[in-house]
């Protein structure tokens, strides 16, 4: 069978390869002219993690991840610890430079056979009885059987199969930034810092030579739904300068910071048409908050390749994935925007969740169990 993927970001790339070490004939349109990212961190947890070993990109022990060993709690003013949230039972976490995961993928995609096109920008994809038809910017049409829209949160592809939507800002404005680093660290953790109305995720990245850090605060005064527009360090510093412990050591280093203005869109009430389909944020776009958006979508890329093995017919498999996968997607889109709220916490709540973190941290850990358990590729 033919396949057109509709973005070569981590999702689409990882539906390429799955789909091409089954026999498929794929091809990656890209509209960016070079497979770059700007530099940010993500965390790939065990249900990510499988697909990725699944697809052969990783290993066991993987080479250009930062194995995490758990999450350090901290209060804001002084940066005293609240409680030590161990690594999830079903396996560690990575920690990965999106450019280094991007290129892994990447490369496993080409190797296997799979077919890529920078500068290539869609405009339409049309579903014909027996086909898909892409069409490009300059009026290049492709005709395959099926095109799978992974072209991210604000997909073009989207609105084909639901209709125009008007995203919800959430009132919330992500910082990101990475800074070198040179202080080893024998169990590098992740540090999350909370304080009302904000908080400050930080972990290592390349055998701990730089610092990822995302600061989230909640504000009123925007309107651009941007996801790296650029911002002013010293801004930053500003308004997190209450903020102690590790953190102020950390923002005080940053140089160059780019802003991300969290707007939600639901989930997708139409995943699919029996032609094209969405993945990843095109479908299920998520807050930051459980570190999930890269696993889904790599989940996604599972399920839907081992729906083409178990349906007959290009309609029955999009059915069969969409059935699959909206349930698991909903709760955990969900989750991760109920944690925004308990991360924000103010006066005697915060007191309150914080004594109760500090006697119970770890079992409140497992009772996410359930995201980091599952197993696309079982």
């Amino acid at each position: 069978m033919k396949f057109c993927i509709i973005g070569g970001g981590i999702g689409g790339l990882a539906a390429a390869l799955a789909l091409r070490l089954r026999g498929a004939r794929v091809t990656v349109l890209e509209q960016a002219p070079a497979l770059t990212e700007v530099g940010a961190g993500l965390q790939i947890s065990a249900n990510g993690m499988c697909v990725l070993r699944a697809l052969r990109v990783v290993g066991d022990a993987p080479e250009s991840g930062q194995r995490s060993h758990g999450t350090v709690l901290r209060d804001y003013r002084k940066g005293r610890i609240i409680s030590r949230l161990p690594g999830p039972v079903a396996g560690p976490s990575y920690y990965y430079h999106r450019a280094d995961l991007l290129d892994l993928l990447h490369q496993a995609a080409k190797q296997a056979g799979v077919h890529i096109r920078l500068g290539a920008r869609v405009t339409q994809v049309l579903k014909h009885p027996a086909e898909a038809e892409v069409v490009l910017d300059g009026g290049e049409r492709l005709r395959v059987e099926c095109a799978i829209a992974a072209d991210g949160g604000r997909s073009a592809i989207r609105p084909i199969l639901n209709g125009p939507e008007a995203p919800r800002f959430t009132h919330q404005i992500a910082w990101r930034a990475t800074i070198p680093w040179h202080e080893m660290d024998a169990t590098p953790c992740a540090s999350l810092t909370m304080g009302p109305k904000r908080h400050v995720v930080i972990y290592p990245l390349r055998d701990q030579r730089l610092m990822n850090i995302v600061a989230i605060e909640e504000r009123s005064d925007w309107q651009e739904e941007s996801w790296r527009r650029q911002g002013d360090p010293d801004d930053l510093r500003a308004r997190f300068a209450d903020f102690g412990g590790p953190v102020h050591q950390v923002l005080s280093q940053i140089t160059e910071a780019h802003l991300w203005a969290l707007f939600l869109r639901p989930v997708a009430q139409s995943w699919q048409n029996g032609r094209v389909a969405l993945l990843g944020d095109s479908a299920h776009p998520t807050l930051p908050f459980m570190a999930q958006g890269a696993c889904l979508a790599l989940e996604d890329a599972w399920i839907l390749a081992r729906s083409f093995d178990e349906q007959s017919g290009v309609a029955r498999a999009l059915a069969a994935y969409e059935t699959t996968r909206r349930p698991r997607a909903q709760q955990v889109v969900a989750a991760a925007y109920s944690n925004a709220r308990n991360f924000h916490l103010q006066g005697p709540t915060r007191l309150a969740a914080q004594l109760a973190l500090s006697v119970a941290g770890s079992r409140l850990a497992r009772r996410y169990e359930w995201i980091y358990g599952y197993d696309a590729t079982t």
